[in-house]
This record gives structure tokens, C-alpha cells and sequence, in this order.
């Protein structure tokens, strides 16, 4: 191999990398449907949207709050499709900078933290749709989510501590 094949191939390696890079950002700060390890609300999965969703049938919801969740679900998922869509226009102008001689990866790091700051946003703003909702709660209504938030953590809790005996304590 020459080295000018070798420095070709080194080149779009790293600009692959960056890419992967750039993309994992974006797609990470997508919560999917139901919340996820880093889901806006919580830790490790413990999401306000999951939790309510989750209970859904055991809230016994009156009729104003079966509208406010409907719109709080329509919200999550049109944050979903923007993130998806985003990442979606990250990846194509990546693919465009690599198509040019000397891409300019400091305007594709531009476009995926554009894309990352209005992913925050949608994000927020539906998480605002399902803390509206979870304010009209009654008492019971807050301690079934309570109980299944509880739950989880503590699930998450054993989780941890099976995985530490197994691989021992990284952090």
C-alpha cells in the first residue's frame, strides 16, 4: 500500500470517527418512548414520563387528565421525530464534508450541537406537558407514581450492586 493510500484511508478513519461521535451525541439525547438511562426527569430511567405512562391504568384519570396526558404522549413522540429528523440532517452534512477534499468538521460539530440544543428544548418542553399533568394529580394519584418510581430505583439499585460483585467497583 502506498502512503498516500495510507494517509487516504487514515484520514477518512478519523473523519468516520468523528462522525460516529457526532452522531452518538445527538442520538443519545433522544429519551425514546419510554425515557431511558439518561431521560429527562431522572436517573437510569426513572423518567417522569415512563413513571406515569407506566401507571397509566392504575391512576383512574378524570377527563381533563386523559387530554393532558394524550397531549403530553403527542408531545413525546413529535420531540422523538425532531430528534430523529435531526440526526437525520447531522448525518448528511457529515457525509457531505466527506465527500470534499478537506472537510470542515468544525461546521458539522456546529450543526450537531444546533441539533443537540433543539433536541434539549423539545425535550423540556414535553417534559413540561407531563409535569403540568402530574400537578392535577390528587394525593393517591401522586403515590401510585411515587410507589412505582420507588420500585424502579430500588430495582435499578440491585442491578448496580449485582454488577459490582460480578465486575467489581469501577466508580
Amino acid at each position: 500500500m502506498s502512503n498516500h493510500t495510507f494517509l487516504r484511508r487514515t484520514r477518512q478513519a478519523a473523519l468516520a470517527s468523528a462522525l460516529f461521535v457526532a452522531l452518538a451525541g445527538v442520538a443519545s439525547a433522544d429519551p425514546g418512548p419510554r425515557g431511558g438511562m439518561h431521560g429527562p426527569g431522572g436517573p437510569q430511567g426513572a423518567s417522569i414520563e415512563a413513571a406515569i405512562a407506566h401507571v397509566k391504568d392504575q391512576l383512574a384519570l378524570n377527563a381533563d387528565q386523559q387530554k393532558m396526558f394524550d397531549s403530553a404522549v403527542a408531545q413525546n413522540r413529535a420531540a422523538r421525530e425532531a430528534g430523529r429528523t435531526e440526526m437525520i440532517r447531522v448525518r448528511d452534512a457529515m457525509k457531505a464534508e466527506l465527500a470534499k477534499p478537506e472537510p470542515d468538521l468544525a461546521a458539522v460539530a456546529a450543526i450537531a450541537d444546533a441539533a443537540r440544543a433543539k433536541g434539549q428544548a423539545e425535550r423540556l418542553t414535553a417534559r413540561g406537558a407531563w409535569l403540568n399533568l402530574y400537578g392535577t394529580f390528587t394525593v393517591a394519584q401522586k403515590q401510585v407514581v411515587r410507589d412505582h418510581l420507588v420500585e424502579r430505583l430500588a430495582r435499578h439499585e440491585a442491578w448496580r450492586e449485582k454488577m459490582k460483585a460480578r465486575f467489581g467497583d469501577k466508580g
